[in-house]
């Protein structure tokens, strides 16, 4: 199963249903998620979130839709 992480009010997240914002737990494990992985580092260096955020069944964490499969 692939998680995903997006917010409706994201204009990468338009066509993304799951929202970090609907449940505090998840805004959480988000933002551990943030804070830790390398992934994010770009993101952050521009000021932005990091959402869409998908995470692979094999715990890779990337940013690119495609490499979730997602052909946006």
């Amino acid at each position: 199963m692939i998680k995903i992480y997006g917010m409706p009010s994201c204009p990468d997240c338009q066509v993304i249903a799951p929202d970090i914002g609907s449940d505090v737990h998840v805004m959480k494990e988000f933002l551990r998620l943030r804070d830790t992985s390398p992934v994010f580092d770009e993101a952050k260096k521009n000021g932005s979130i990091g959402i869409p955020c998908f995470v692979l069944e094999d715990g890779t964490v990337t940013l690119d839709p495609k490499d979730a499969g997602l052909h946006l």
